[in-house]
């Protein structure tokens, strides 16, 4: 996988702000960063929030994870949550504290594509929150619901159980007496599954300082923001150099000009 230098991000940001290649931002990304992370926040953010985007192919995208060996053929995308350690806050502790995690937190929930871009992203949530309130809060699934098959039939994305099931959210089978069809059903989901773990790992393996927890104060910065506007960045980059989901997958991720544009 290709590093991030700094000419990659002088050119996602010259997509990004319409200017010259030949315009120097160095000064703007050194005194005015707050100013850019609002800017690309305020004009990039729907791209993380909205369904209703251009490269959004759920038929190709269940072709291809099905053919990497899940037993679903309506399974476009997968659903996960995210905790994000901080710093522990000064004043209301216990609501940032997850007691799961043992730590304080934000939380956010994503889902992604096979090409590796993350294709929602909701959040944050404060760490006390279970992923179940998190997907009751986050709108998904009346996104979810006008995403039919041809036939009229639900595309579905997949998560772990505390998701549950329903018609559009497929979860691994539970218990202790499962037959060994749900036994190898969620074997080979659990295989494909595994690229979600990589998108949130290629945001913490380019923005360091998003995985620092003693950099995270959340009474002192937008930290939130922080990693909202990371996440864009890294789909910007995997739009410029794949990345190891599209690769597993063989789906190609859109231009980056399709993609900050949304359109063709």
């Amino acid at each position: 996988m290709a590093a991030i230098t700094r000419n990659d991000y002088n050119e996602i940001l010259t997509v990004m702000f319409n200017d010259s290649s030949e315009s120097d931002s160095s000064s703007s990304d050194e005194n005015d960063l707050d100013l850019i992370l609002d800017d690309l926040h305020d004009r990039f953010r729907y791209l993380l929030d909205s369904l209703d985007l251009i490269w959004f192919d759920p038929e190709r995208f269940s072709n291809a994870i099905h053919n990497k060996g899940a037993p679903l053929t309506q399974c476009f995308g997968f659903i996960d949550g995210t905790v994000r350690p901080i710093a522990r806050p000064t004043r209301n502790q216990q609501i940032m504290f997850s007691g799961h995690k043992r730590t304080h937190c934000i939380k956010f929930q994503s889902v992604h594509a096979p090409n590796g871009l993350i294709l929602n992203m909701f959040g944050p949530i404060e760490g006390r929150r279970h992923d179940a309130f998190m997907l009751g809060v986050s709108g998904i699934m009346d996104k979810l619901r006008r995403i039919q098959q041809p036939n009229g039939e639900p595309y579905v994305i997949y998560g772990d159980p505390a998701y549950g099931v329903t018609d559009n959210i497929l979860a691994p089978f539970r218990g202790v007496d499962l037959t060994v069809a749900q036994k190898e059903f969620n074997k080979r989901m659990s295989k494909v599954r595994v690229s979600v773990e990589w998108g949130f790992g290629k945001i913490a393996q380019y923005f360091a300082f998003l995985d620092f927890k003693k950099n995270q104060k959340i009474l002192l910065q937008p930290i939130a923001k922080y990693y909202l506007v990371g996440s864009l960045l890294i789909n910007c980059h995997t739009c410029l150099y794949g990345s190891q989901t599209s690769s597993y997958f063989d789906v190609q991720p859109p231009s980056l000009e399709t993609y900050l544009s949304n359109h063709l």
